[in-house]
């Protein structure tokens, strides 16, 4: 596995690999002294760290020999997400990937998903591991306001919009499940590295 490391300031190292979850449970299991948070994102691991404590040459050292495992058996939280699928661009969909509404129904909520990273809003978290036949491509108009809990794919992955806003991804369905809650400690449900189950359930 390829993996390139950038210093990033006095207090990081971002590390650009083709298995960032990988990468990123296998330092979870081991934490390198001084390293206080990993961030993930699609295709990087920010890995900050405290300078009183070690440095990037150091750091850099230690992460060249950092082997990936597989983040489907890392120790993660599983959380189920009941969907009921009504979604504006539910038949769209089926009709671009050969489905019927029923079997991609099926195939969505037979995905193991992996929550990957999280971007875009406080909460959004982008859900890797969808079927390869249900990666389409975003609405080519934007809507001005997706409702939260609007569950939605888009590419290689699957999302449930925390919040009201803009968005165009393409909408399967809905929940109830708050993914984002202020109230709640921590706040984030789908924090990365949690695996998530979709369920169909009827209005």
């Amino acid at each position: 596995m390829t993996v390139r490391l950038l210093p990033c300031g006095r207090r990081a190292v971002l590390v650009e690999s083709d298995d960032v979850l990988g990468f990123q449970a296998a330092l979870t299991r081991s934490l390198p002294d001084g390293v206080e948070e990993l961030v993930p994102a699609a295709r990087t691991l920010l890995v900050r760290f405290d300078p009183s404590v070690t440095d990037a040459d150091r750091l850099g050292a230690l992460l060249r020999q950092v082997s990936p495992v597989d983040s489907a058996t890392a120790e993660a939280g599983e959380v189920v997400i009941p969907v009921v699928y009504d979604g504006e661009d539910l038949a769209d969909v089926a009709e671009e990937t050969g489905l019927s509404v029923g079997a991609l129904i099926s195939r969505h909520t037979a995905g193991t998903y992996v929550s990957a990273f999280c971007g875009f809003a406080p909460g959004f978290a982008y859900l890797s591991g969808s079927d390869p036949l249900l990666h389409v491509s975003r609405r080519s108009s934007p809507r001005t306001r997706i409702p939260p809990g609007s569950v939605a794919i888009a590419g290689e992955y699957s999302a449930v919009y925390p919040s009201a806003s803009p968005g165009g991804w393409r909408l399967l369905g809905r929940t109830d499940v708050p993914v984002w809650d202020v109230e709640r400690d921590p706040p984030n449900l789908l924090p990365p590295g949690t695996k998530v189950r979709f369920e169909a359930v009827t209005p």
